[in-house]
């Protein structure tokens, strides 16, 4: 198609092999089922540029991943990773919250302010609340956008470095993440 004749039909310009008096024009990719040109050249564009990375070799030594949220916790908790590094693992996380039979938190009330509790990996929230218990899954960044005012977590509570977050570290978390995003 594109202006000439692709079917070696050289006496009938602009029409596919068996498709008499059809004429040919851009885009156009034949009827299901008629010969060989049916959607033979459907989705390719000529001239275009092909993908990023398309036909590039892969690096030999791929970028480390981040650490998993489990990793941060022992690293914050221990004094070898910055509030700001382990808050941006945290927002990007997978955090596993028990449920009730209703949509939402369960909170922990017999603390000094409420808390909620909150588990890096399902074994974690398996081994604090049982094997059948109900759970829902978020990101860490939805965890501060949707925790209550006044409302604290704790991370990984039967944990070895279970993590205590009071409603004012909350507040500075949620402060730290609108400063990161709208400067």
């Amino acid at each position: 198609m594109y202006g000439y004749d692709q079917t070696g039909n050289a006496g009938h310009a602009g029409q596919h092999a068996g498709h008499g008096g059809h004429t040919g024009h851009p885009g156009h990719t034949g009827h299901p089922g008629h010969g060989a040109h049916a959607g033979q050249h459907a989705g390719q564009h000529y001239g275009q540029q092909p993908p990023p990375g398309y036909g590039q070799q892969q690096p030999l030594y791929p970028e480390p991943s981040p650490p998993s949220l489990a990793e941060a916790v022992r690293a914050f908790t221990t004094g070898v990773m910055s509030p700001e590094d382990f808050q941006a693992i945290f927002a990007t996380s997978k955090v596993y919250c028990p449920r009730g039979d209703t949509p939402g938190f369960l909170a922990l009330h017999n603390t000094q302010q409420p808390v909620i509790p909150m588990f890096t990996t399902l074994k974690e929230l398996r081994a604090y609340a049982g094997k059948e218990s109900k759970y829902f899954v978020i990101t860490g960044a939805e965890v501060l956008d949707l925790l209550p005012s006044g409302y604290g977590f704790v991370l990984d509570m039967e944990g070895e470095h279970r993590i205590v977050f009071d409603a004012k570290a909350v507040e500075e978390m949620v402060d730290f993440a609108m400063r990161r995003m709208y400067g």
